[in-house]
C-alpha cells in the first residue's frame, strides 16, 4: 500500500495555507477524479485501436448492449447519451460512412427512422468493450476481490447519494 500519493501532497499543501479547512472529499473525490484522468488514456487508446473515438463507442455499445434487434431510435440515443440531437447527427454520420450503422425508416412510423448496427458494428462494440474491460480488470490487480466488491458497493452508495441530490445534471454520461 502507498504511503502517501498526489491527493496527500495537495492535501498536505492545503493543510499548510488553510489549516482550518478540512480536505477530507479531496481524499476521495480528488482521488475519483485523479482515477478517471489516469485510466482515460487508456481507454481511449483501446478505442483506437478499433478505429473509434469514445463518443463513437459510446453510440454503438448503447445500441449492442439494448439487445436485439440492435437498434434505437435516434431520439432514445441522444438523450441516453446526454448529447444534443446534433452532436448526436455528427456520430451517427461518421460511423454510417465507416459501415458501423445504418439509418433505415422505422417499421412502427414512416416517417422517422432508426439506427441500426451492421453485423460490423455489432462485432466491432463487442471487441472494443471486451478489450477494454481487460485492460481495466488489470487497473484494478492491486485489490482482492473482496475489496473490489466493497469499493464498488461505497461508489454505488455515493453516486446514488450524489445522483439523488440532482449533482449529475451537469455531467455527461460515462460507460
Amino acid at each position: 500500500m502507498a504511503t502517501e500519493d498526489h491527493v496527500d501532497r495537495l492535501r498536505a499543501l492545503w493543510a499548510e495555507e488553510l489549516p482550518d479547512l478540512d480536505t477530507v472529499p479531496m481524499s476521495i473525490l480528488g482521488r475519483i477524479y485523479r482515477l478517471s484522468n489516469l485510466v482515460r488514456p487508456s481507454i481511449e487508446a483501446t478505442f483506437a485501436e478499433f478505429g473509434l473515438d469514445r463518443g463513437e463507442f459510446d453510440v454503438i455499445s448503447t445500441i449492442r448492449r439494448a439487445g436485439p434487434p440492435y437498434r434505437m431510435i435516434p431520439t432514445d440515443l441522444y438523450r441516453l447519451l446526454m448529447i444534443s440531437s446534433g452532436g448526436l447527427t455528427h456520430r451517427l454520420d461518421r460511423l454510417e460512412k465507416a459501415g458501423l450503422i445504418e439509418r433505415r425508416r422505422s417499421e412502427q412510423d414512416k416517417r422517422s427512422f432508426e439506427v441500426a448496427l451492421t453485423e460490423t458494428g455489432i462485432a466491432r462494440a463487442e471487441a472494443a468493450f471486451r478489450e477494454d474491460m481487460a485492460r481495466e480488470l488489470r487497473h484494478l490487480d492491486v485489490l482482492d476481490e473482496g475489496e473490489r466488491r466493497a469499493l464498488a458497493g461505497l461508489l454505488r452508495k455515493l453516486a446514488g447519494s450524489i445522483e439523488a441530490a440532482g449533482a449529475d445534471a451537469a455531467e455527461p454520461n460515462s460507460v
